[in-house]
């Protein structure tokens, strides 16, 4: 597994995994919301985050993080690689190597809440509405010391 620098080339794979990746985890979330938000990250977001992929030994990206001043924005793992390292992988490097010390998780995906946790996170507050002002609480967690 390698983890390198995202570029534009990227990015048609990048929406394929994270729409997967949020078929897969986000159940609660309405068709309506998740197109709107694939066209936003599509235009906007990846270009705001410094962003990460996971390639495997053929060359091939099975996951990507997103970073922002220090906040795990993304996060995002291919269905066929999941439970297999990678999501650990992407968040040990954007901890060492982008300064990341903050994530904020659906409340209702809770198999991300618990596996935060189980690398070193700590709920620290809660949104009821997430970043589009939509009923998707969000549980704010910091990297316990």
């Amino acid at each position: 597994m390698k983890i390198e620098k995202a570029t534009k080339a990227d990015y048609p794979v990048l929406i394929e995994v994270w729409e997967a990746s949020v078929r897969a985890t986000h159940d609660f979330l309405a068709e309506s919301d998740l197109l709107a938000l694939k066209s936003l990250i599509l235009e906007q977001y990846f270009d705001a985050i410094d962003l990460m992929v996971a390639r495997n030994d053929a060359g091939d990206i099975v996951g990507f993080s997103g970073v922002s001043d220090g906040n795990i924005e993304m996060l995002f793992i291919a269905p066929h690689a999941r439970s297999q390292g990678v999501g650990a992988l992407l968040v040990s490097h954007a901890i060492k190597t982008q300064a990341a010390t903050k994530v904020d998780v659906n409340e209702q995906n809770e198999q991300a809440v618990g596996f935060y946790q189980h690398i070193g996170f700590s709920v620290i507050g809660r949104s009821p509405l997430d970043g589009q002002g939509k009923p998707y609480p969000l549980l704010h967690m910091a990297l316990s010391k």
